[in-house]
């Protein structure tokens, strides 16, 4: 099985691409991140084949966000399908509901902090509060742990400074954002190389386009796991 660091992110129109890409990539990539831009697309119904019967990881980015009473409800009927991880937005109401759904399921809740897409102009924009994006983020994360999130979801900039907190430790950092070196950013603002992301503290990474828009996805996928057994992707403090 591939190295469970890398969750490549199915970002294709419906379920049957999405096995079939699932199928090219073979024992390669063993964690799977199924999102928004699929759930009209048998998403949720392709999760639970790659779970099931394929034995893959998943990883749902559904970044829930609602009353507290909707959002415990939501990731309650998500809890019992067994999927190793889901996001929520990272307020702390939605992050406690988001924990109480839950319940005592293996599911990790992962607070969503600051979107890797948005820069300084974007928060102004929303009438989000003054400061640096990395600042806030870092800001969030703490608060969002506090409340009792499993991990966090931010930038590979942020990672170091979020692996730094004292709420941080046994929690995870998950990555999106990560190129490989020569990649295109598309719509990523704050990215880094694979190797740097982990090197910064990142746990996963997770890589959509570079993967399943290369000539051949599962050559790129393994030259990424490749880069993550590499001395660059060591820790500083091990």
């Amino acid at each position: 099985m591939g190295d469970d660091r890398l969750i490549v992110a199915l970002d294709v129109p419906n379920a049957l691409e999405g096995l079939e890409l699932a199928g090219r990539l073979g024992d390669a990539v063993s964690f799977y991140k199924i999102g928004l831009g699929m759930l009209t697309g048998g998403g949720l119904a392709l999760a639970n084949e790659l779970k099931g019967e394929h034995g893959k990881r998943i990883f749902l980015d559904m970044k829930l966000f609602d009353i507290g009473a909707t959002v415990e409800a939501a990731v309650r009927g998500l809890a019992q399908f067994g999927h190793d991880f889901l996001t929520v937005h990272g307020d702390p109401h939605v992050v406690r509901a988001a924990r109480e759904g839950a319940g005592g399921s293996e599911m990790k809740i992962l607070a969503v902090t600051i979107l890797t897409s948005l820069d300084r102009g974007d928060l102004d924009a929303s009438l989000i509060k003054d400061g640096a994006p990395a600042d806030l983020v870092v800001e969030r994360a703490a608060r969002a742990l506090e409340a009792g999130a499993d991990g966090v979801i931010a930038s590979p900039q942020e990672a170091a400074a979020i692996r730094a907190l004292p709420e941080s430790e046994g929690r995870l950092i998950v990555t999106p954002g990560v190129r490989p070196a020569g990649a295109e950013l598309g719509d990523q603002k704050r990215v880094a190389t694979p190797a740097q992301a982990i090197a910064a503290g990142a746990d996963h990474i997770v890589v959509g386009r570079p993967v399943h828009r290369a000539p051949s996805p599962r050559a790129a996928a393994e030259a990424i796991v490749s880069e993550l057994l590499s001395v660059q992707a060591v820790r500083p403090n091990g």
